[in-house]
């Protein structure tokens, strides 16, 4: 009896995936909730688990292939089904083994012959045999010895000649690599190419002194560290909360479009964007307003294990109402985000490098960051895009605000 393998049923805004990678192939075994396939979508790589134990039949769907909510990706043989084909390669094999030991002592060797042939290690199958019906002499094993004394002497030879062929396709050729698009890069692009097409995007920028933040964290970050359960206070923590704040001071930076209707979110439901091989993704924390610094950095820290392993799943990527990037982890001084729609705005943070800076009429070294608030002009004005972020440079420099809400 075969069970079909199908795939998963995709959420509304998936309308279809693609083959990414089949982790069984025809006749091997399965366990049940081995990983069969991976289906990859616009959002995340979804996985198909086997149903029960058998042998991999017929794939329908090969890697590479668009595949829709349901469909059928292949076939399994369950474990009654499986076990007789099971059974026939190793009983193939075992039925040639003898046979491949009669053709090893084919041709065959006279007594003579055979004793030479083992005091110089020498297989039959490495001998030639010109005597009657193919029969290997004394004197095939005399030539075999003597091609074999010549062989390594003119095995190095043929060696540095291939070199510089191996050589010249690096240094001479211009090579090119020409591999499809994932969906999940062609989706990226597609949004980044429709929000700037469809927004009237505008950024403003601000600089914050990290200073206070980094005394704070270098102050507690060990007893934080073992009162969390090994969780590390880093900054996001700091600019999730920052922004959270500011966010319910200035509602038209949570809000978002719909037609001719604009949405005003009673949460803060927060994007962190997180760098992974297959791109740029933004899991979302949810209800920021109700969250510590210690389940902040924890949610973030395991979602970025996720994003490396693919592991996010459609329900921690859909939602969010604003979006915080930090491209200063990759070295980045200064840029300008792009709003993820539906939003209305992201936060770009940036490298803190120290800079000289004036402090009561003097100059002093201190340890700054820039600040880059991209926003929707349609929906959030210039002022009220300006008071947000000032906001949120006031709540860092001064920490003590989010505790005292002032």
């Amino acid at each position: 009896m075969a069970i079909e393998i199908k795939a998963p049923t995709f959420p509304e805004s998936v309308a279809d995936g693609t083959v990414a990678t089949w982790h069984k192939q025809p006749g091997d075994a399965v366990k049940r909730d081995d990983l069969l396939v991976d289906i990859e979508t616009d959002k995340v790589v979804l996985e198909v688990l086997a149903e029960a134990d058998g042998v991999m039949g017929d794939i329908a769907k090969a890697e590479g292939d668009t595949v829709l909510s349901g469909e059928v990706l292949g076939s399994l043989k369950d474990g009654e089904a499986a076990s007789a084909p099971a059974a026939k390669p190793a009983e193939a094999k075992a039925e040639a083994a003898p046979a491949a030991a009669e053709s090893t002592d084919e041709p065959m060797l006279s007594p003579a012959a055979r004793k030479l042939a083992e005091e110089n290690g020498l297989a039959a199958a490495d001998i030639s045999g010109t005597g009657k019906g193919g029969r290997v002499t004394k004197e095939d094993v005399l030539n075999a010895v003597e091609a074999k004394k010549n062989a390594p002497a003119a095995a190095p030879a043929a060696k540095p000649a291939a070199a510089p062929a191996a050589v010249a396709v690096g240094e001479g050729d211009r090579v090119e690599k020409r591999v499809p698009m994932t969906r999940l890069r062609a989706r990226i692009a597609e949004r980044l190419v429709d929000a700037q097409s469809s927004m009237a995007m505008l950024t403003t920028y601000n600089e914050v002194n990290m200073k206070p933040i980094m005394d704070l964290r270098k102050k507690y970050k060990d007893l934080f560290e073992k009162k969390h359960d090994g969780v590390r206070l880093g900054f996001m923590s700091f600019f999730v909360k920052a922004a959270t704040e500011a966010l319910k001071r200035y509602p038209a930076v949570n809000a978002s479009i719909d037609g001719n209707d604009v949405v005003y979110h009673g949460y803060q439901d927060i994007g962190v964007a997180v760098s992974s091989d297959r791109g740029l993704v933004v899991p979302i924390l949810r209800n920021t307003e109700h969250m510590g610094l210690a389940q902040i950095e924890g949610t973030i820290a395991d979602y970025g294990r996720k994003a490396r392993d693919g592991k996010l799943t459609m329900e921690e990527m859909t939602g969010g109402t604003f979006t915080i990037s930090n491209g200063g982890v990759f070295g980045s001084l200064l840029s300008s985000p792009i709003v993820n729609p539906p939003q209305a705005a992201i936060l770009g943070m940036h490298k803190i490098q120290e800079r000289p800076m004036a402090e009561n009429g003097q100059v002093v070294i201190l340890p700054m960051m820039y600040l880059a608030l991209s926003y929707d002009h349609r929906l959030i004005d210039g002022k009220e895009a300006v008071s947000f972020l000032v906001a949120i440079k006031e709540l860092l420099e001064d920490p003590a605000r989010l505790i005292l809400d002032v």
